[in-house]
């Protein structure tokens, strides 16, 4: 099947093109997403009358493009950006920025799609960007990202920013080796209360085997105390009741 292309598809052809192609791939493909028509058809007349037409204009955009890859290749644009510590981006230059730098270079505008960027670019220094205007038009530009010097205002309020963090982990590490120091001189409390506990413990301990000696002393004292005592009879007395008991015999 021969067809004429409509518009682009990629690895295949080129819109105003007009190449053989398998007739299901036309039929059920091309045809029916008007990607292209059939060669011999009316509408391909009218169609490549069409195509002319933007061919042409295309081969004009390409000239302008090719002018402008020639003009930028090689070359250095500057950007500047506010940036912290070790370099890094507040924020990021991403492809728009750079469009818009090459747009004021060149005098029009860039299409920031043309700027080939994986990621935005999130640190200082220079970087290489490739520009992509067709598959086959290139052009290889350096990126310059600089530090941007801040107003008085900003600049201290930046520094303010800064400081915060580092105010506040100065503030933590104060206020933890504070507690450590509470904490240590708590534990010292503790284990000097502990050993006067364990020092009235043992002064108490003894306390009571002087008290249990004291009693078994005074127990000791009383018993020899209370022991009766045998009282002894006269001798007179006993001998005159014995002569009675005779005389009365």
């Amino acid at each position: 099947m021969k067809v004429v292309f409509i518009e682009d598809v990629p690895d295949v052809a080129l819109a105003g093109e007009t190449k053989e192609v398998a007739d299901g791939y036309g039929r059920n493909y091309l045809l029916p997403k008007k990607l292209a028509v059939l060669a011999d058809s009316a509408a391909s007349n009218i169609l490549k009358a069409q195509m002319k037409q933007v061919l042409a204009r295309r081969a004009q955009a390409e000239a302008e493009m090719k002018e402008i890859a020639a003009r930028l290749d090689g070359t250095e644009i500057t950007i500047r950006a506010k940036a912290g510590e070790k370099e890094r981006l507040y924020g990021s230059v991403t492809a728009a920025d750079i469009a818009a730098e090459l747009g004021n270079m060149v005098g029009q505008a860039i299409d920031k799609r043309k700027v080939d960027l994986e990621e935005p670019i999130r640190q200082l220094g220079v970087h290489e960007v490739t520009l992509k205007f067709t598959h086959d038009i290139n052009a290889a530009i350096k990126v310059l990202v600089e530090a941007e010097e801040a107003a008085p205002e900003a600049a201290e309020k930046v520094a303010k920013e800064e400081k915060k963090p580092r105010a506040r982990r100065a503030k933590k590490a104060q206020e933890e080796a504070l507690a450590a120091e509470e904490a240590e001189v708590l534990v010292e409390e503790a284990e000097a209360e502990g050993e006067k506990l364990v020092l009235k413990l043992e002064e108490s301990e003894v306390a009571d085997v002087i008290t249990e000696e004291a009693e078994a002393k005074a127990e000791e004292t009383e018993s020899k105390v209370k022991k009766p005592k045998v009282k002894k009879k006269s001798t007179k007395k006993a001998e005159e009741k014995v002569e009675e008991k005779e005389s009365g015999e």
